[in-house]
């Protein structure tokens, strides 16, 4: 059956809707003035990105000339009952970015990316956090199969200290959409995760309400591990041979700040961005674990690189390519929610903002000395180039990978009385002016846009009118169909983050499983989701 949860254009039957869901809306979303958004076929050739470009007004260094980081793994602050308890403060440090420059950054304990968690699958995880920045902030973790209390809703705010109570005073950089259901929690909060669900990297990072993209590209994301047995048992690249690499694009002042248009720099009262970056913030540094264009040494053997774009809204089509031209096969093992069934080779690999990607890249027989690039092949000029791997020595290989990986994917079966929901993701009104809509509606926390049981099993179909990765809480997600032909190659496995090009759709199927309560789904560019791209699912 088909069922319309208000979020179909108005004035289409869902028939129709189905029908016309590509190319009906008359193309894509082009930036019509400096002032104006506007509905234009500007954009209907598929550009490599969506957004506007801020160029750094300090020296940027060359390319490879810096050694990656890797993020610390943060040590368990306790452990009881068969549960591990960590501890973060969100806090303003000063760090080294650009060599000889200092930047302030907002940071989880203190370092960019924050530490990362690694975790056992059905080993429940509390994460305490504590905020000392000026500006409240909330804490999601994406990808997380959690209870809608800790699941970091955008008005569950955690308040700093000195922040106005809002009981008391009513301040539009707390919320100026009233929402009854609101939690609020002074300087502390505790969050819970049970950890039920397949090894995966996750990431977690700030989710609040209208502030999400500025608190992102001032630093506030981290990754985050779940292991398991399964995954274990595999001879697959481990230890100091597999690398997560959060990918993030940003841009610098003339004094070393981190550059990016607020309206409201202090991030109190007025959310958005200047006009001419609505459609999203692009930086022109691509800094892999917090380092620009980093190098690091390898050995000639299989790595596994846990690809992670915490880009607010840049898009990358990544390619191993060695000095001499070579192109290296990225075999993708796993994706958004943990292993493929099967590996799945590729040459390039698109990755949109939140997704993940686990891929394995083989560097034997490469000579010593020589150098394969990560390069990104929508970028121009510098924002081509992504990192460097240096082969420093040959040794012997110990790992490989298996035909089959996993055996747990779930089989989700469209049927007759499959509900299915359409959503059309574009420009519109919000409250703040032109913006970003689902269903020509804006976000509104009080509103409940759909509403499904527990366990229920759905059809849902996403149209674009410029690039939407689409990111749905709780609940993992197979592609089902894009445009309506079979999905992509880098569409298997389970995902919970989907990308949209301009005009394209696409159609998922998921089960509600889990927990009951509101959670979200929403545009994954940052500055789409703080501009009204959200909508509320309750599960009942």
């Amino acid at each position: 059956m088909s069922e319309r949860p208000g979020l179909v254009p108005d004035g289409w039957s869902s028939t129709e809707w189905t029908r016309r869901r590509v190319f009906g809306l008359g193309g894509a979303l082009g930036l019509a003035t400096a002032g104006s958004l506007a509905l234009s076929g500007a954009m209907a050739h598929r550009p490599a990105g969506t957004g506007n470009q801020l160029r750094s007004a300090v020296p940027l260094p060359k390319p490879y000339t810096v050694p990656l980081p890797i993020p610390p793994v943060l040590e368990p602050a306790g452990t009881s009952k068969g549960s591990d308890r960590y501890e973060i403060t969100q806090r303003r440090v000063s760090a080294e970015i650009l060599p000889g420059v200092r930047t302030e950054l907002w940071t989880y304990d203190g370092t960019f990316p924050g530490p990362t968690i690694e975790s056992r699958r059905g080993r429940p995880v509390t994460v305490a956090h504590r905020n000392e920045l000026p500006v409240p902030t909330v804490v999601h973790l994406h990808g997380g199969r959690t209870p809608a209390a800790s699941d970091g809703y955008p008005t569950d705010l955690v308040l700093p200290q000195s922040w106005p109570d809002p009981a008391a005073h009513h301040h539009a950089g707390t919320h100026a959409m009233p929402d009854p259901r609101a939690v609020i929690s002074r300087t502390t909060r505790e969050y819970t995760f049970p950890m039920d669900q397949r090894a995966a990297m996750l990431w977690y990072h700030d989710h609040r309400m209208d502030f999400t993209a500025p608190a992102i590209w001032r630093g506030l994301a981290g990754m985050h591990i779940i292991r398991d047995d399964t995954e274990d048992a595999l001879d697959l690249p481990r230890g100091e041979r597999e690398l997560p690499l959060m990918i993030a694009d940003r841009s610098f002042a003339s004094d070393g700040s981190l550059a990016y248009p607020s309206l409201d720099p202090a991030l109190r009262e007025r959310p958005g961005v200047r006009a001419p970056y609505a459609a999203g913030v692009l930086g022109d540094v691509i800094l892999v674990n917090g380092a620009p264009w980093p190098v690091h040494e390898v050995v000639t053997s299989r790595y596994r690189l846990r690809l992670l774009n915490a880009s607010n809204a840049r898009h990358y089509e990544l390619q191993a390519v060695t000095d001499d031209g070579r192109r290296l096969d990225l075999v993708q093992i796993g994706a958004d929610q943990g292993l493929l069934a099967a590996p799945v080779t590729h040459t390039t690999l698109p990755i949109a903002p939140a997704e993940r990607y686990d891929v394995v890249v083989d560097f034997a027989g490469l000579p010593a000395g020589s150098r394969v690039r990560l390069i990104n092949r929508l970028g121009t000029g510098r924002t081509r180039e992504v990192m460097a791997f240096r082969i420093a020595r040959r040794v012997r290989e110990a790992t490989r990978i298996p035909a089959l990986l996993a055996d747990d994917l779930p089989a989700w079966r469209r049927s007759e009385e499959t509900p299915v929901r359409d959503f059309a993701f574009r420009a519109g009104h919000t409250r703040h002016g032109r913006g970003w809509v689902i269903g020509g509606r804006a976000f509104d926390p009080s509103r409940t846009d759909v509403r499904t049981r527990l366990g229920a099993v759905e059809v849902w179909r996403f149209v674009a009118d410029v690039h939407h990765p689409i990111h749905l809480h709780l609940a993992g997600f197979r592609v089902l169909a894009r445009g309506g032909r079979a999905p992509l190659p880098h569409d298997a496995g389970l995902k919970d983050t989907i990308s949209l090009r301009p005009g394209e759709s696409a159609e998922i199927i998921t089960r509600f499983d889990g927990y009951r309560g509101r959670y979200l789904f929403h545009c994954h560019n940052a500055e789409h989701e703080d501009m009204g791209m959200m909508a509320n699912i309750e599960i009942a």
